[in-house]
């Protein structure tokens, strides 16, 4: 693994052929398949899907904090720097994750310890992982609340985390998951339970932090409203697999996957003000009966018979950027 500060554009995190599975008394059940991205130094790559769509489950599977069994990986490779995260023993892994990989999540009253102050659960990031004293790991903390601008940061490092708002809880998370000037940090969701104003503050410091310090950002969502505010790329999943993988404006301004499409359409606008938004019908399939060949077909108004035939394979649709859908990929131009 290369050593020192990423440079602006490299690879930092990259996933190939991920896929993961549980045992469930049905049998094996096929949770993520094949699923590839990669995210470089100082960018942002959302992962964009449903619920249900295997977003959160891949990166809970390379960063080594997803129960297995009953899941386990049954193929791919997550290489940080070089270095396989998925080939690493546990305690190996730890050294990474935690430290050079952070993570912040979307509820953060769960995550948080409820009976540890906001700077106690900082210092020990420091204390743990760089050897601090206990003083000097909360000393720090205060300066990390303060970097995220918890206003009286130093009469507020003792508090717990019911005594701070939705909003502020989030940024204790980012707090601590920036302690540590990470290369990655990958953030499942974190402005969903906020308001509009809220959130628009907290994807604000992301990106000023992110500036700063030119870390790589991992922003696991269904909002394309977040997308579009400050991903560089895109991946769009479905059904545990990835269906489009573009950069941002490509996806947003010309869809090639009718899911991306339908996602889009679905998004409110000041043209729909009053409107009904025009939804994707259905819903998405259950993992344990998913409709043969795409498993968006039940859904998409583009299906033909051949779509219930074959699973399709990402395919090159343009400079930089994939989809997987057979009407689109068979399209005049459309390299495949």
């Amino acid at each position: 693994m290369s050593g020192g500060r990423p440079q602006p554009g490299e690879v930092l995190l990259d996933v190939t052929d991920l896929s993961v599975e549980v045992d469930t008394v049905r049998g094996p059940l096929r949770l993520v398949d094949g699923v590839s991205w990669q995210v470089r130094a100082g960018q942002t790559l959302a992962i964009l899907g449903e619920s249900g769509s295997g977003k959160t489950v891949s990166v809970q599977a390379l960063t080594g904090i997803l129960d297995m069994p009953p899941c386990r990986i049954t193929g791919g490779t997550a290489r940080f720097r070089g270095q396989d995260l998925i080939a690493m023993q546990p305690r190996e892994r730890r050294r990474i994750v935690g430290d050079r990989i952070t993570m912040v999540f979307q509820d953060a009253l769960s995550a948080l310890n409820p009976v540890q102050s906001v700077g106690r659960q900082i210092a020990e990031c420091y204390e743990v992982h760089r050897g601090m004293s206990r003083r000097d790991g909360m000393r720090r903390a205060v300066e990390m609340l303060d970097r995220v601008r918890i206003p009286a940061a130093a009469s507020r490092v003792s508090d717990y985390p019911h005594q701070f708002s939705g909003g502020m809880r989030q940024r204790v998370m980012m707090a601590m998951a920036l302690a540590l000037d990470p290369d990655v940090v990958i953030a499942d969701e974190p402005t969903t339970a906020l308001d509009v104003t809220v959130q628009a503050q907290i994807l604000e410091l992301i990106a000023e932090l992110q500036a700063e310090t030119h870390m790589a950002v991992v922003l696991i969502t269904h909002d394309l409203g977040v997308v579009a505010d400050v991903a560089h790329d895109v991946v769009v999943m479905y059904a545990g697999r990835v269906v489009e993988r573009a950069a941002t404006l490509q996806a947003l301004d010309s869809p090639v996957h009718p899911y991306t499409e339908g996602l889009l359409r679905s998004m409110p606008s000041a043209d729909l003000k009053g409107l009904e938004l025009p939804a994707i019908p259905g819903t998405p399939p259950s993992l344990y009966a998913l409709p043969s060949g795409c498993a968006f077909r039940p859904r998409c108004p583009l299906a033909v018979g051949a779509c219930a035939d074959v699973v399709p394979p990402l395919l090159h649709v343009g400079p930089g950027r994939e989809a997987a859908c057979i009407e689109r990929t068979a399209l005049p131009g459309v390299i495949a």
